[in-house]
């Protein structure tokens, strides 16, 4: 299908930007790389009457560690995550995450920051960034804001910008001595949306019981998942194969996934409790390894 006409615009500041959304309101909507929006559009899911392309806007694409965070500009590719030492080196959940992102040629164009943005539960950076704990950074006509993660998707296909506000920046604290996570998911065919998938982010301290741990839930309900309930039982506690199984059913207890063409509500709850396993242990096992 072809989208509706609309109005193309690419301003050169962020400020423009800012002012044009200002100005046009809930008919424009923000091109980052564009491979979420843009099908939409040809779906008629999405019907903006402006596009507002902030990919000429320097200085929002980069990648960096500083002050005990690290920090990734909205407009950083999916290929630069990918393609880092640093990321290899300290942060394998985003490794896992990235490379299980559509394919290389989407990669090269698609950005972190959009695919927060767009508010899409079957996205797969949303439940990293919950397990991760990050913050995202927005910036409008008043000044920069904070926004936890755990706020930041209150509805299906919802995010907590306003209208006025671009997503500027992704914050995630580097990690602590034996940290590891995992990213686990299971789809048709490579490429495709998650049936359903896991992230999983935790430390260890020094007589080896999980000090904290993020879990995510990704494609499993209206909107990206914290799963506290697994959270909560692990947290504190000398990892055990019974533990383990236990936080896997209490996991796809957090879930609130529905029947469709990828399966019933059953099998992908039955998924999770496995995919929670697996990316638990993983993840033990890249701390143990990182310690």
């Amino acid at each position: 299908m072809i989208p509706p006409p609309f109005e193309y615009l690419s301003p050169n500041q962020l400020s423009e930007a800012i002012s044009l959304l200002q100005k046009h309101g809930e008919d424009a909507k923000i091109l980052a790389g564009g491979h979420s929006l843009i099908p939409a559009m040809k779906l008629r899911f999405a019907l903006p009457e402006y596009l507002i392309d902030i990919g000429g806007i320097e200085g929002m694409d980069y990648l960096r560690e500083e002050g005990g965070q690290l920090r990734i500009g909205a407009m950083t590719r999916e290929s630069s995550l990918e393609d880092s030492e640093l990321i290899s080196k300290k942060y394998p959940l985003l490794l896992d995450t990235v490379k299980m992102i559509a394919d290389p040629q989407v990669r090269n164009m698609a950005t972190v920051g959009g695919n927060l943005a767009h508010g899409d539960p079957a996205n797969d950076h949303p439940a990293t960034m919950i397990a991760l704990r990050a913050s995202v950074f927005a910036e409008g006509p008043n000044g920069s804001r904070e926004i936890r993660i755990d706020d930041f998707f209150p509805d299906f296909f919802t995010t907590a910008l306003d209208t006025n506000e671009i997503l500027t920046e992704i914050r995630i604290s580097s990690p602590p001595p034996k940290s590891g996570g995992a990213y686990l998911k299971i789809e048709r065919k490579v490429g495709d949306y998650a049936t359903a998938a896991v992230a999983c982010q935790l430390n260890l301290n020094t007589s080896g019981s999980i000090e904290q741990i993020g879990i995510g839930l990704t494609n499993v309900g209206p909107t990206p998942i914290r799963a506290t309930s697994a959270e909560n039982l692990l947290r504190g506690k000398s990892p055990s194969d019974d533990l383990i199984k236990e936080a896997g059913l209490l996991a796809a207890g957090d879930s609130d996934p529905s029947d469709d063409l990828r399966g019933s509500a059953e099998y992908k709850k039955d998924l999770l409790c496995e995919l929670t396993q697996r990316a638990i242990r993983i993840s033990i096992e890249r701390s143990e390894r990182s310690g």
